[in-house]
Order: structure tokens, then sequence, then C-alpha cells
């Protein structure tokens, strides 16, 4: 009996790691590409509105695909998803340097490497491993996953700065192309036939949906779902945050006159800070309403933003931002991810969950591409940074109404049988 619990534990351990290394590729990935937009808007003469505009189309596909590519892995499994996506994200980075026009931008940062990406995130990895994990699990899970994507921030936004500075931008990207590669292999425990070793007596997870229900069917109940769109209007202002913050930080720094390296080193802060985020919200989805965790990390970032507006620009003052901001950057994932599953069961999550990004990534279009056109128009981002305190509020706002019970500890609910 130890000996199988020990094979349980071994192989659950396997799957999470697995997926948060995935995820560490593909955020890695996706959250440097501000450190290119001077080297790219340098070689080609394109101006920052245009970029902004490539950046903002890769921020939508990387959310538009999600649902898409969820759907296809809930009916074929994730691994070929998995490679398809590392094949596409490969061939959208590696043939970047060999456009100069904004379409061809838009072709291969704005669809291939975005939508690669996508095949490669949140809702893809959070649902192959939730439906194959016990109830208690999944949100650690969730938020350990979710932690692999900060620390591939935090190691790639330095490692691409000094390779731009040392060999050019042109040789980062391709390093980066190559990188991603490596989710291939790294998909081979997602693999339905690689099932976990049951635990004798544990209760196997009950989908909430009636049995038989289709994905179309799913879909119509969950849009009808007061709920369930208030997590879309949450998260459509989580992705506002990130994408303006990760296109635009750079642009921020270099008004500041600060040097090139205070971005990468803050882009890394807020993924080394989101790792402690992450498995913090992951742990304490398990004793406290996720909506209330929510609400209070939306409230924090109109306080965080407000504070660093106030504050005079320095290397120090960024850095400090960049710790504050990274503890919810994306540790808003583990919450709403574990809200979606508790609505409405697991069979569908990816696709479900899918939506949910799909919303955040409308909210990272505009961010991307206002900052582009706040900077063209006005000359800084401070009408940008003012949005993001509006949003932040009204996003703290509009998860309080969510539907979710109490959650019921494990030594409440013994006391409750013993009495």
């Amino acid at each position: 009996m130890p000996k199988q619990t020990e094979m349980t534990a071994r192989a659950s351990w396997l799957l999470i790691l697995a997926a948060s290394a995935i995820l560490m590729i593909t955020m890695g990935a996706r959250l440097t590409t501000g450190l290119f937009m001077s080297p790219i808007n340098t070689s080609t003469g394109l101006g920052i509105a245009s970029i902004s505009f490539a950046l903002a189309v890769g921020q939508f596909m990387w959310g538009a695909a999600q649902p898409v590519f969820g759907a296809i892995a809930d009916m074929f499994g994730s691994v070929k998803v998995i490679i398809v996506g590392a094949l596409m994200l490969a061939a959208g980075l590696a043939l970047t340097p060999f456009v100069s026009s904004q379409w061809g931008l838009m072709l291969t940062m704005g669809f291939l490497s975005a939508a690669g990406a996508g095949a490669g995130s949140f809702s893809i990895l959070i649902g192959a491993t939730a439906q194959r994990l016990p109830a208690e699990r999944r949100a650690f899970a969730a938020g350990f996953i979710n932690a692999g994507g900060s620390f591939g921030q935090f190691v790639f936004a330095p490692l691409m700065q000094a390779i731009i500075s040392s060999a050019g931008w042109i040789a980062a990207m391709l390093t980066m192309a190559a990188a991603t590669l490596l989710t291939i292999p790294l998909a081979w425990p997602l693999r339905r036939s690689a099932g976990l070793v049951k635990t004798p007596g544990a209760a196997a997870p009950k989908p909430v949906q009636a049995p038989g229900m289709g994905l179309g069917k799913q879909i119509n109940i969950a849009l009808r779902d007061r709920s369930y769109l208030c997590l879309h209007a949450g998260f459509f202002t989580c992705g506002f945050h990130i994408a303006f913050l990760v296109t635009h930080l750079p642009g921020e720094v270099a008004l500041c006159s600060l040097p090139v390296g205070v971005s990468a080193t803050a882009l890394a802060l807020i993924g080394l800070f989101n790792i402690a985020g992450s498995l913090t919200a992951g742990a304490l989805s398990t004793r406290y309403r996720m909506k209330s965790l929510l609400a209070l990390m939306y409230a924090s970032r109109a306080v965080i933003i407000t504070l660093f507006l106030l504050a005079p620009k320095t290397a120090l003052t960024f850095y400090i931002f960049a710790g504050a901001l990274g503890f919810t950057w994306l540790a808003t994932v583990p919450p709403t991810a574990g809200l979606v599953g508790k609505l409405f069961g697991l069979r569908y999550l990816s696709t479900l969950f899918g939506l949910t990004l799909l919303s955040h990534q409308v909210g990272a279009f505009f961010g991307a591409w206002l900052g582009g056109l706040a900077f063209v128009r006005f000359g800084d981002y401070t009408w940008m940074w003012y949005a993001d305190i509006v949003l932040a509020i009204g996003a703290a706002l509009i998860n309080l109404p969510i539907r979710e019970a109490h959650v019921v500890r494990p030594s409440a609910a013994a006391a409750a049988v013993r009495a």
C-alpha cells in the first residue's frame, strides 16, 4: 500500500513538473517580447505604434488560440497540441528577423509564435493535469504550473537582454526559437496513457455537467452564467495590465533616462516575485474563497500603481514596483482556473478556461496597442497608468458577486461529521 501511494506521488510530481517546465519556456518566450521592440524599430524603421499593433495582434491571437487548442486537447489529447504549438512558436520566432514590414511582423509574432505559445499555455496544461489529479491537489498544481511561467520570465528576460547587448537581437531571437523546441520532449508525461496510479479508496472526480453533455451545450450554459461572465471581465483587466507592461515597460524606463538593463531586471523581478505569488495563490485557494483572493489582488494593483506614479523614477523604484506588482502578476490564474472548475467541472476545463483567457487577451490587445498609441499621441504613458488604476478597481468590484460557496476546511468538516 505505501509503495502504491509513493508511485502515485511520484507520477503526480512528474506530471506537474513537466507542465511547469513547458509553461516556463512558452511564457518566457512571450513575456520578453518588449525587449525586442526598440531593436526591431531601429532595424526596420517601422515605428513604435506599428510594432505595438503587431504585438497586440499577438496578444489577442495567444488568447484566441487557447480555447481552440483546448477543445482539440479535450478531444484528442494535449501532447499533439503541444508538439504542433512548439513547431509554430519556433517557426514564428525564427522567421521574425527576416521580415521588415508590419504585415510580416503580424504573421510571425502576431500569428505563428503567439498561436504556438497558446498551444502550450495555461488552459491546455492546467486542464491536462487537473483531470488526472485528486481534487485536493488541483489548486496547488495550478499554482505550481503557473509559477513555472513566472520562472520562465525570470530566466529569459536577463538572458535575452544579455544576448541582445552582446550578439544582437537576431541572435537572441534565434536562441529563443531553438529553446522552445524543448517543449516537445517535455510533453511526454502528459500523454493520456501515462495515467496516475490511484490511491485505494480515493474518490474519482465528479463532473458537474450532466452525462453525455456536449461541448457546445456546456459552452452555451457557461456563457449564460453571471459568475463566469464576471470572471471574464476581471481577467480582461489582468490581460490589459500584463500586456501593457511587458510591451512598454522598456519604453517607460527609457523615458526616465535609465539604462536598458533596468527594464530587463524589472521584468525578471516580476517573474521571480510571481513564483511566490502563484504558489501562495494556489495554497490560499484551498483555504479561502477564490473570488475574494481575486478581488484582493486586483485592488492591490490599483494601490501599487498609484504609489509608483507618486514615487521618484529611479532604478530602485522600478525594482520595488516590479516586485510588488509581480506578486499578483499571474497569480490570478490559479483561482480563476479553480473557479471555472468549481462552476462547471473538469470535462471541458481546457476549453472553458481557454475562453476566459481569450477575454484576458482581448484586454492584452488593448493594453499593448493603446500603449503605443498613447506614446505617439502624448509622448509618455501617463494616461495608460490612469487606465490601469481604474480597471483594477473595477476588476476588484466585479469579482465580488461571483457565486462561490464557503470553503469547508478539513478540520471543520471532521468536526461536523463528529457532531
